[in-house]
């Protein structure tokens, strides 16, 4: 608009942008003064900033949180998870955005002052409290990527000792089950060590009475024809080494029937026995997959602020608190500028142009505040025509039914009969003739 006392600025499409952003109306932006454009294009600045990095956090939380899980300090990409993480920094930080805009637009001047009374304070807690808990939300994900190597260093020595303590674990887990097995095992072991043994020391002990001889004499005797014979020495075996010999067969068949009887019993357990290392071996092929598991969100703020210290970690989140805080606290602290009275002055015009009326402070309530008094002229003028021609459709109707009785008087009064109708009634009797 040309002034001969001031020119506002042609406004530039980033301006007009920024200005929805901030929820300023840009048709009186337009006629205010350069001031005023520069404050809101500032504030919608700062909405968007927000915004974009609340989109940048919320696509590296959601990357963090389903990323393919390794080592920490070898990093594994995948393009679906990019992909859709990008899609949900897009959605994130279009809501935050939007959240942002109602939070600011809905804020209000306060008093119009630069002082920041404490009426105006309390009505903007709410708001303080809500975008504190989104400066949070922004701040947490871009603290850990910007401590992204240290974390990965702790982190990777905490997944070696998971994986230690896992190992561990899983050892002492399984060696008691193994030593049960291992006990039934030395068992049988043990009562066929018996009966080998038994069988070895018999053997040995027919071994050497077998190897020794007994000399035996024939008796001497004079045959048929009268020749004597003499007594002759012959070399037998011990006859004691029969008995060894009953003895090792019958050890030998009790050793064949344990050996039946503990065949089954034997493969069983050592089956189960297979079967705990095969399980074990699994369990202990799943320590770097368990290591792995600590690789998340959450693990990765704790290391932040482990990293980090409580100092620059409360630093980092209070800054980006007082970002998303200073559009509340702005507007709380803005003067009444020349867009401010324009504002003001379109919203009378309107309320006038629909018959709105308001007289302010003009009665109060139970509590003791001031209340206003709205008269919707609209609807006022609309009452009173129902009301007044209510009122005529009344008076028209007596007027109706008076005109009527009169008319119908009349016509009384000239045939009276007309209106009277007598019924005569004829009781015929049975008796009469």
């Amino acid at each position: 608009m040309k002034r001969d006392f001031y020119t506002t600025p042609k406004s530039t499409p980033l301006m007009r942008l920024l200005w929805s952003a901030s929820g300023g109306d840009r048709f009186i932006l337009e006629r205010a003064t350069y001031s005023d454009q520069i404050k809101y294009m500032c504030l919608g600045g700062i909405i968007v900033a927000t915004g974009l990095m609340a989109a940048l956090a919320g696509g590296y939380a959601f990357y963090t949180i389903f990323e393919p899980r390794g080592s920490a300090i070898e990093s594994q990409f995948s393009w679906t998870i990019t992909i859709i993480s990008i899609f949900f920094g897009c959605f994130w930080g279009l809501m935050i955005f939007n959240l942002d805009r109602f939070i600011v637009s809905s804020t209000g001047k306060g008093d119009g002052t630069e002082a920041i009374t404490w009426k105006e304070f309390k009505g903007a807690i709410p708001r303080l409290i809500l975008g504190a808990i989104i400066a949070l939300t922004i701040s947490k994900p871009i603290e850990i990527r910007m401590f992204k190597t240290e974390i990965d260093v702790k982190l990777y020595e905490k997944q070696l000792e998971a994986e230690k303590n896992f190992k561990e674990q899983a050892n002492a887990n399984f060696e008691d089950r193994v030593k049960l097995t291992d006990g039934d095992l030395n068992k049988i072991e043990e009562q066929r060590n018996q009966l080998q043994k038994l069988l070895s020391e018999t053997t040995s002990e027919y071994n050497k009475v077998a190897s020794k001889k007994v000399t035996r004499w024939t008796k001497a005797y004079t045959d048929n024809d009268g020749v004597f014979h003499k007594s002759v020495a012959y070399e037998v075996v011990d006859p004691s080494a029969e008995m060894f010999q009953k003895q090792m067969n019958k050890i030998s068949q009790q050793l064949d029937d344990f050996d039946k009887k503990n065949a089954d019993k034997l493969k069983k357990i050592e089956d189960y026995r297979e079967n705990l290392i095969a399980e074990k071996d699994k369990v202990l092929g799943n320590n770097k997959k368990v290591a792995a598991g600590l690789d998340g969100l959450l693990e990765r703020i704790h290391l932040a602020h482990e990293v980090a210290g409580f100092w620059i970690s409360l630093f980092i989140t209070l800054l980006f608190m007082s970002i998303e805080l200073t559009p509340i606290f702005f507007k709380l602290m803005l003067v009444k500028s020349p867009y401010d009275f324009l504002k003001e002055n379109v919203e009378e015009l309107m309320k006038a142009e629909q018959g709105i009326h308001i007289e302010y402070n003009y009665h109060k309530d139970k509590e003791g505040q001031e209340r206003d008094l709205v008269t919707h002229l609209h609807k006022e003028k609309l009452l009173v025509e129902k009301k007044s021609l209510q009122k005529v459709q009344e008076e028209l109707t007596e007027y109706a039914i008076s005109k009527y009785r009169e008319e119908m008087k009349r016509k009384i009064d000239e045939n009276p009969s007309k209106f009277i109708k007598v019924q005569e009634n004829t009781n015929t009797l049975n008796n009469e003739s």
